[in-house]
């Protein structure tokens, strides 16, 4: 083997032992686990914003923003339910840059994945005892999952791992809601196969271990937009592309059929600003087509304190330091505008 074995890594089981969920905070997540599915099999008509920094990057940041998205939720409660996002595996599409929290605590220093292990459960941990809110996270890694299983309320599958067995299979054993994005080249099939391999029980090697799943009917479509052969994005959420997905989803054998729209990467060209503009166009799509709106179920949406990105090592306080993010006051109106439409 061309690799170095550098250490034992400590499994989930003693990381959680070491880092436990408390009782009280464990009923908090498992009253929004019931309230979130109930978005999906349709028994709620409250809608879902997954939103968040593109990548968590700094604790304290992080969980500043998560407080004062705390204090939006509890105006728009009976309309909206707020999923942040704490992303702490970043996908890279070439291996090279920051990978996230989970490779490096410090995105200056070197990279240390036990340290990154702790760091990441800590600040979920965190933000379900300062917040009440259980998280999102991208589940780059599948074999990771089960160091934050307890504390997630979602997962997204990205476009670069769906057509990804072992992501499938995983997703198929999942208890809360997994969204599977369009691949990078937005071909539909793929993310359907993804749903309907999700949706069923699977026989496969986990962690050392021969498991079986029974299969998730929570996992659904989250649309992104794709690139073309020459890398030109284009973006899938206008009205006929909803459309044309509620049609496929009648014609399948799928359960709950459910969308979420990611408002940046290639449906926005990952212009952050146009994500204000696309979350308005897909509520107004909503409002023209009984079954689009029986469909989207919520958005997807990259937001932070300041607006745009930075270098790493600029060092400005809520800044992303992956794909630039909505910034603080225009994310606060825009949920408002859009609890206002609901």
């Amino acid at each position: 083997m061309n690799m170095n074995f550098i250490r034992k890594l400590t499994i989930p089981m003693d990381i959680k032992a070491e880092y436990p969920v408390p009782e009280e905070y464990a009923a908090i997540k498992a009253a929004r686990d019931l309230e979130i599915k109930k978005i999906f099999t349709g028994e709620s008509e409250k809608f879902l914003l997954v939103i968040g920094p593109c990548s968590a990057d700094s604790a304290d940041s992080v969980l500043d923003y998560i407080s004062r998205l705390r204090k939006v939720q509890d105006k728009v409660e009976d309309k909206i339910i707020i999923i942040p996002r704490i992303y702490t595996g970043k996908p890279r599409t070439t291996g090279e840059g920051y990978k996230g929290m989970i490779h490096q605590p410090n995105p200056e220093g070197r990279s240390d994945l036990l340290k990154g292990i702790i760091a990441i459960r800590e600040l979920h941990l965190r933000a379900l005892k300062e917040s009440g809110f259980s998280c999102a996270e991208e589940m780059l890694y599948p074999e990771n999952h089960r160091y934050l299983n307890d504390l997630l309320a979602y997962v997204a599958v990205g476009a670069r791992s769906v057509e990804d067995q072992h992501h499938r299979m995983t997703a198929s054993g999942l208890n809360i809601p997994v969204g599977m994005k369009n691949p990078t080249s937005g071909d539909l099939s793929v993310m359907m196969n993804s749903i309907f391999a999700a949706q069923h029980s699977h026989t496969f090697i986990y962690r050392g271990w021969e498991v079986q799943s029974e299969g998730n009917p929570y996992t659904h479509a989250i649309l992104r937009g794709y690139v073309d052969e020459r890398g030109n994005s284009f973006p899938n959420y206008h009205y006929e592309d909803l459309a044309k997905l509620a049609d496929a989803y009648h014609r399948s054998e799928l359960k709950n059929p459910a969308l979420i729209v990611d408002t940046n990467h290639s449906n926005s060209g990952k212009n952050y600003l146009e994500q204000i503009r696309i979350s308005k166009e897909i509520l107004h799509s909503c409002r023209h087509n009984n079954d689009i709106k029986k469909l989207v179920k919520g958005l997807m949406i990259e937001s932070y304190i300041e607006d745009g990105c930075q270098k790493i090592g600029e060092h400005i306080y809520g800044k992303s330091i992956t794909d630039p993010c909505l910034g603080w006051e225009k994310t606060e109106h825009l949920i408002y505008d859009l609890a206002d439409q609901l």
